[in-house]
């Protein structure tokens, strides 16, 4: 039998309900997987041994009972910007360290009333800002394909240990890419859904109007399987829809015969797309009119305009949203006798560089005198950019395009260059800037790392989405390479 780490979470559901395994012993075996691995890969701020084994029990007991649901006993990892009661939520951040939130937030309690396994939480950027999980208070993530380059971020604890066997699935957080571009560096699929999609309660916010919370899987069919179980309506969430969630799993099929799908002109053969980057998505495309797709030359116009105008609205919202973390009510705190000095030092020794970089960024757009000249102008764009989308969808069904420029750069390598870190995301950002459904998968190698393309569809479209994925990860079999340096 395939190695318990190795199953997929389809896989080990077959095995789980046909009693051929129990949920204790995949739980006990990704907890070994993670004592072995992990030092090596970092992926992990907090292992959840004993409450995983609790969980495992309790799922066990609920196969026999006859209750089980798709992620019932299956080991998850949570990436550690999800609030939960039984381990802390620390946003990589010093100035949350050990901080243990009073409640749930709803994608964890929706897996935890599933009966999922929580194997522990996963590192990240401090409070999701950033494109290499470079920026964590505690320690860099390595990528499992190669331990002296980047996971990728936000979510890189999140998609490393889906990539090293230490979980079967993991969740994450996609502000401007964060769960695509991780997913494609460490060769794995990530799924941003659409805006609304998936309740953003107990998520510590990032940026309130483009965050969402998305599955990291090996196979499309897995993240079918988990966004079925953490989507739909939530009262909490006053963003979230109101709209029934499908079936995503039977979505899935591998003919695209008739299926249009749109290749974005600006982004073919963009300056600093790598070579071998081109090459792989190239030849997807190819892939794609053998499955008998439609490739239809598309024009995102505004697209251009997504980076700059991401940042100057996500650091705004970032601003207002990190305004609440002054040392009052919880986190860390310094007496400094006097409650301005308080602030001042509590924030300014509990955040890191690139979090204080945004905050500054996002303060100074807000601002008297500035306001109308950058962050009023960048919504209008931003509403530009979403018609472009919305022109280009009235013509095909899905959206093929490279997920990140290159592969996993080394670690340290954009460190000391904000901006070239910045473009890792470029072509991420547009779909968060619209709200749509993207999801990564992975479509060949460069340099022995792994190269990936995304799938964009309309807003809602998640099962034309995953379908599509699902037919070129079929016809392709990229998917089952592993990383051989944690082997």
């Amino acid at each position: 039998m395939t190695e318990l780490t190795d199953l997929t979470l389809a896989a080990a559901r077959d095995l789980l309900d046909g009693r051929e395994i129990s949920a204790v012993e995949l739980a006990d075996a990704h907890l070994e997987r993670i004592a072995t691995v992990d030092e090596k890969v970092q992926a992990f701020i907090t292992v959840m041994a004993d409450q995983a084994r609790t969980m495992a029990a309790d799922a066990d007991a609920a196969i026999a009972a006859g209750e089980a649901q798709p992620l019932t006993g299956i080991p998850v990892a949570l990436k550690d910007i999800l609030c939960t009661v039984d381990a802390p939520t620390t946003a990589a951040s010093k100035l949350l360290e050990g901080f243990v939130s009073p409640y749930d937030a709803t994608v964890v309690k929706r897996l935890r009333d599933a009966r999922a396994v929580f194997v522990g939480k996963t590192n990240t950027d401090e409070f999701a800002m950033g494109s290499s999980t470079e920026n964590s208070a505690f320690f860099t993530t390595k990528n499992p394909w190669g331990l002296d380059r980047v996971p990728g971020g936000s979510s890189g604890g999140s998609s490393a240990a889906v990539a090293a066997r230490e979980a079967i699935v993991s969740l994450g957080s996609d502000t401007g890419g964060s769960i695509r571009q991780p997913a494609g560096f460490c060769g794995i699929v990530g799924m941003k859904p659409t805006y609304g999609r998936v309740s953003r309660y107990g998520l510590i916010a990032f940026a309130s109007s483009l965050d969402q919370i998305g599955p990291f899987a090996r196979t499309v069919e897995d993240a079918a399987m988990l966004l079925g179980t953490i989507s739909g309506h939530d009262t909490n969430d006053a963003t979230s829809s109101p709209r029934d969630v499908p079936d995503y799993r039977a979505a899935l099929g591998e003919d695209l015969t008739g299926v249009k799908l749109g290749v974005v002109t600006e982004w073919t053969g963009q300056e600093g797309v790598e070579p071998g980057v081109q090459a792989a998505c190239e030849a997807a495309y190819d892939t794609y009119a053998e499955l008998g797709a439609e490739l239809v030359p598309i024009s995102l116009d505004y697209a251009k305009y997504a980076l700059p105008t991401y940042y100057i609205t996500a650091p705004a919202e970032a601003s207002a949203n990190l305004a609440r973390f002054d040392g009052i009510k919880y986190g860390m705190s310094i007496d400094a006798g006097d409650v301005l000095e308080s602030y001042l030092r509590t924030r300014g020794e509990g955040f890191g560089a690139e979090v204080k970089r945004r905050i500054m960024l996002g303060t100074y757009a807000l601002s008297t005198g500035y306001y109308d000249a950058y962050y009023v102008k960048a919504q209008k764009v931003r509403t530009l950019i979403k018609r472009d989308f919305d022109t280009a969808f009235e013509r095909v069904d899905a959206i093929v395009a490279p997920t990140s420029p290159t592969v996993a750069f080394s670690i340290g390598d954009r460190t000391d260059d904000p901006l070239a870190m910045y473009l890792a995301d470029i072509f991420t950002i547009p779909a968060n800037m619209a709200g749509l459904p993207g999801i990564a998968i992975p479509c060949g190698f460069s340099e022995d790392l792994p190269v990936s393309i995304q799938v964009l569809g309309p807003a809602f479209g998640e099962e034309i989405t995953l379908k599509v994925a699902h037919a070129y990860e079929r016809a392709s079999g990229w998917h089952e390479r592993r990383p051989e340096p944690v082997a």
